[in-house]
């Protein structure tokens, strides 16, 4: 297994088949294009089925478990099912999706072996809905939904991006997972460092206090730190059920604890992915990167760290090991704190 100098072994990549995109929401850094109807052919500067499956089959070979295919939206390609096939039985394989294009595909993507899936939802209301995303499709992510929890992908995750004009729709939203059975909410901090606008961001620990107050049972996930909140439906109506929680238990990392486990009937579960600023969740990131178009990349936020893949699978072994020995957390290194402000780490400015 491959590990940087600050002892943080890769277990999972991610794998961007696109950064095309048929939403175009607000807070994302790319432009979408808008109402794409269908699956398409990889574009001339796209990585090709071949190279995706080369780059697992590699990184498998470094005891890599698991790989997340993301995009843009990864569904508009028509080879994913052909991809997933051919991953390497060892990984875990997961995927990152807006829904659209679940309902006539879900049932395949499970055939070829997608075990769990995140569906982009940033509200429950369709107008609300619409002007996040600058998209119509709201009932066919709904759709979308609902087809994966059919083709056995329970429970889902809906992905939610938590800044200034989506923050009045959290309560509706921990709402629906906690009446809706399969299904969970992760709460994503808006990231300025990717999408601009630092004006839109919120103090994100409101929302972790409000949880804490709505919640009867908190988990605090082993790495990370990260809590799960769960939460009876009807706990955040006016008079609602909820009460003060138990004491939190600890979960291993990615699981759950013994006497927990996942949400039950008429609960729901939300956990908060805070990474701005947080020099804890970057030191626990055991995650490489591969580009839509062939780069490694050891950090979401850098820019500044690309490399080509290569086109052989010698070629592609030494770019993962550069990859990973170049790896160091954004915050605390790469970014540190100077008179109360997060700038770049002199040692890293050429």
């Amino acid at each position: 297994m491959l590990a940087d100098e600050f002892g943080r072994e890769v277990t999972g990549v991610r794998v961007s088949l696109t950064d095309r995109c048929n939403f175009d929401c607000v807070y994302c850094h790319n432009e979408g294009l808008g109402d794409v109807r269908g699956p398409m052919e990889p574009t001339d500067d796209e990585i090709d089925a071949d190279a995706v499956v080369d780059f697992l089959e590699v990184a498998a070979e470094f005891d890599v478990d698991s790989v997340k295919f993301t995009g843009g939206e990864p569904l508009l390609r028509a080879d994913l099912e052909e991809i997933v096939r051919r991953t390497p039985e060892s990984m875990a394989v997961s995927l990152t999706t807006n829904g659209t294009m679940l309902p006539d595909r879900a049932e395949g993507l499970v055939d070829a072996g997608v075990e769990r899936v995140n569906v982009s939802q940033d509200a429950i209301d369709p107008d609300a809905f619409a002007a996040v995303t600058n998209s119509g499709a709201y009932d066919r992510v709904i759709e979308g939904v609902e087809a994966a929890l059919d083709a056995g992908l329970a429970p889902v995750k809906l992905n939610m991006v938590v800044f200034e004009a989506t923050a009045g729709y959290v309560p509706e939203m921990v709402e629906h997972v906690a009446a809706n059975d399969g299904l969970q909410l992760q709460l994503i901090e808006y990231m300025p460092e990717i999408a601009g606008h630092p004006e839109w961001a919120i103090d994100i620990q409101r929302v972790h206090d409000w949880l804490a107050e709505q919640a009867h049972r908190i988990e605090r996930r082993e790495m990370h730190g990260r809590r799960r909140y769960f939460l009876r439906e009807g706990a955040t109506d006016a008079g609602g059920t909820a009460a003060a929680p138990e004491a939190e238990t600890v979960a291993a990392d990615g699981g759950a604890t013994a006497d927990s486990g996942d949400a039950g009937p008429g609960e729901g579960m939300v956990e908060i992915v805070d990474p701005v600023e947080n020099e804890e969740f970057c030191m626990n990131c055991h995650r490489v990167r591969l580009t839509h178009d062939g780069k490694l990349k050891g950090c979401l936020n850098r820019h500044d760290d690309l490399l080509p893949m290569g086109e052989t699978k010698d070629e592609i072994r030494e770019t993962l090991r550069e990859t990973v020995a170049n790896r160091v957390p954004y915050y605390g290194e790469y970014m540190v704190e100077a008179d109360g402000e997060w700038v770049v780490n002199p040692e890293y400015i050429n």
